[in-house]
């Protein structure tokens, strides 16, 4: 495999970032991962963490170097994120389960295998265009589906931030995954939260892309969203992939897998309360008792060497 990749969260006019965003990849596989956390204090995060967690941990066990079924893959480990998120909500006594949105996608033998639950979305962008992007589990997207909303009324919609359907909560959540979808040299493919795609729209992001450099052009995105969402803005996150096999010898940014070993695999996650993008007002303490109990939640369901 040959390809580009960028990941970036920002905190937006937010006191605190509860977006959580890794990738990991093995000789033959890719796996992208982008969750947005909804809960008081700072159980939101520690709902995208573990989601986040969850899934780049089971890929580093079954991606020998590929993975058997992704879209098995992808929903036994989305279920096992969900499970993971209620046993924390039952080991902390909380009368609300955190929650959270959840994009990943998977990408092996130039096939992309997506699926998501809530309103954190994937774009294919293919030639400047959007070719594909998932379907929001989320109010408004019904409502402009009647045909009783208009895409203009549903950016303004005092609902516009209500979704059905997440990981976390009392319900099962409903999980939309794609059709195989073979891709082609040049392809991009993009998660990001609501933060993001709120504010600039995927059509407008994916126009700025044509022909251009996606290691320098989704930073810029990323800037400009923030300052348009202002002071009241949205946490805001991405990963964006650009598909390069037969890429231009001199790209520096590109990715090859093909040396890496049948067993090998590099993973991009920062540990909770560690990293620059995520601002915590926890205590060393508090965040070293946050990081063992996330890995106790998933290592229930996360298979072992």
């Amino acid at each position: 495999m040959k390809f580009s990749i960028y990941q970036a969260s920002r905190q937006g006019g937010r006191s605190n970032n509860e977006d959580r965003i890794a990738y990991c990849y093995s000789r033959d596989a890719l796996l992208m991962v982008v969750a947005d956390g909804m809960g008081g204090h700072f159980y939101g995060e520690i709902a995208a963490q573990i989601a986040v967690q969850t899934l780049t941990d089971s890929f580093q066990v079954e991606a020998r170097p590929n993975i058997p079924d992704p879209f098995r893959f992808l929903q036994k480990s989305m279920g096992n994120a969900h499970s993971a998120i209620l046993d924390y909500t039952l080991l902390h006594n909380l009368e609300d389960s955190p929650r959270t949105t959840l994009v990943a996608c998977v990408i092996q033998d130039n096939v992309a295998y997506w699926a998501h639950a809530g309103d954190s979305r994937l774009f294919l962008i293919r030639s400047g265009k959007i070719a594909s992007q998932t379907r929001d589990h989320s109010r408004v997207r019904l409502l402009i589906e009647e045909g009783v909303i208009t895409e203009a009324q549903a950016a303004v919609h005092p609902e516009r931030n209500k979704i059905y359907s997440c990981l976390g909560g009392p319900q099962t959540p409903e999980i939309d995954f794609s059709r195989k979808t073979p891709l082609e040299k040049g392809d991009i493919i993009m998660l990001c939260t609501d933060g993001l795609w709120g504010v600039t729209s995927g059509e407008a992001m994916a126009a700025e892309l044509k022909g251009g450099n996606l290691m320098e052009i989704v930073p810029k995105i990323m800037q400009t969203t923030e300052q348009l969402a202002g002071a009241h803005g949205d946490n805001l996150s991405v990963v964006a992939v650009s598909w390069e096999e037969g890429y231009l010898d001199g790209v520096s940014s590109a990715v090859s897998t093909q040396t890496m070993g049948l067993d090998e695999v590099t993973t991009k996650l920062e540990e909770f309360g560690r990293g620059s993008s995520y601002k915590s007002e926890l205590t060393e303490d508090e965040i070293e008792k946050a990081i063992a109990e996330i890995r106790s939640a998933i290592d229930k369901y996360n298979p072992k060497d």
